[in-house]
């Protein structure tokens, strides 16, 4: 069946996985939707119960039954979930899956193991930082590493930890998650030459609070200047309490979460993009933050931290300014100099467009995976990058 599609070069059936069918954050887990392939989306947990369009996986009644049967009875090591999984993927005659995030793909191992079926799953930050995720998937992820046809990730970092870990140097694809390409029609205008934004979950790994503190050491210099500060998270809380005791209430506006629309809307009048994402107590990293791709897409200077693979997209100097992580002081000064040297502002900005442009766009992007896929479905084991 495979060999046939791949002859008469018919569109290939693939099955992404994800643990959620929407999150605000997850962008480019929707755009992976868009690769040129036909897509069947499931979600609902590490073993999908739900596919997009149809709602819960569709199944007879006596299939539950005679299920249940099978695996009280003969199939002790494998779930009543993964039975009902593994039936929609014959069903629907897929050829390969693939899994977002490393747990994903740990978890169908075996599913795809039984089918004969080729998986390529794709590590997005935390699932290859975090020390708890860690030790809990340790001897499931060298299964994953065994097993799977390829494993992409999105920082030269990230790569590097896997390979630690005990991943195959040669199993790896390096891509990072692309920005939409609307990012890149924007002409920005600088009308606000004072303002900056930021927009991503208010986590840890983000450490919103240290935005704050940069922008009031700006402030102290330049009080009209503003931060709009999008998104929504566990140290939203803290974030406001820390504007209200700084009194930066006009200084640092908080919208929650926006669209891409309304995010476009404000990258195509700021000054410059902020982020001081760091590596939290528990080993969380950013695996290659999009917001500050879709920022650098749209002409807008990026400032963040040397911090995983923002490195890999922000060329310190000519298309955004980065300092170390906790360095507030730094990241103060480098807002200042955006603001007291607009044409700076300007050629950074044109200049990270650009790089975008050409090494990271989504269309680039998504032809990997899709070449990935495809090389995983026809060529097995051997080396398709």
């Amino acid at each position: 069946m495979q060999h046939d599609a791949i002859q008469n070069n018919k569109p290939m059936n693939v099955a992404i996985v994800s643990p959620d069918q929407i999150v605000y954050s997850e962008t480019y887990i929707q755009a992976h939707k868009r690769i040129d392939a036909k897509v069947f989306y499931y979600y609902g947990g590490l073993v999908p119960t739900h596919l997009e369009g149809v709602g819960s996986i569709d199944r007879p009644f006596w299939f539950d039954i005679l299920t249940k049967i099978r695996t009280k009875f003969f199939n002790k090591n494998q779930s009543y979930s993964e039975l009902v999984f593994a039936k929609s993927l014959r069903k629907n005659k897929i050829e390969v899956v693939f899994a977002e995030y490393g747990p994903t793909g740990a978890s169908l191992v075996n599913i795809c193991k039984r089918l004969g079926m080729p998986l390529v799953a794709i590590f997005h930050g935390r699932d290859a930082s975090a020390y708890d995720l860690l030790e809990k998937y340790r001897l499931q992820y060298l299964d994953l590493f065994h097993y799977a046809r390829k494993i992409i990730v999105v920082s030269g970092l990230m790569r590097e930890k896997l390979i630690s870990l005990g991943c195959s140097a040669n199993l790896i694809v390096v891509t990072p998650c692309a920005p939409d390409n609307k990012f890149l029609y924007l002409n920005p205008t600088f009308s606000e030459p004072k303002s900056f934004v930021a927009i991503g979950r208010f986590i840890n790994k983000k450490a919103p609070y240290y935005d704050v503190l940069a922008i009031r050491q700006v402030a102290e210099k330049h009080p009209d200047v503003k931060l709009y500060f999008a998104g929504e998270g566990e140290l939203l809380n803290t974030t406001q309490n820390l504007i209200r005791y700084f009194k930066l209430e006009d200084n640092i506006k908080l919208p929650g979460i926006i669209s891409p629309d309304e995010f476009a809307a404000i990258l195509s009048k700021v000054t410059g993009f902020i982020q001081h994402s760091i590596t939290s107590r528990n080993g969380d990293m950013e695996g290659t933050p999009v917001s500050v791709m879709e920022a650098s897409a749209a002409g807008i200077p990026v400032i963040a931290t040397r911090h995983a693979g923002i490195p890999d997209v922000i060329i310190d100097g000519e298309t955004g300014l980065l300092v170390d992580e906790h360095d507030v002081d730094g990241m103060a000064k480098q807002i200042l100099r955006l603001i007291e040297n607009p044409g700076l502002a300007r050629s950074l900005g044109q200049a990270g467009k650009e790089n975008i442009r050409i090494n990271f766009s989504m269309d680039k992007h998504l032809e990997i995976i899709r070449s990935v896929l495809q090389g995983a479905l026809e060529t097995g084991k051997s080396d398709v990058s």
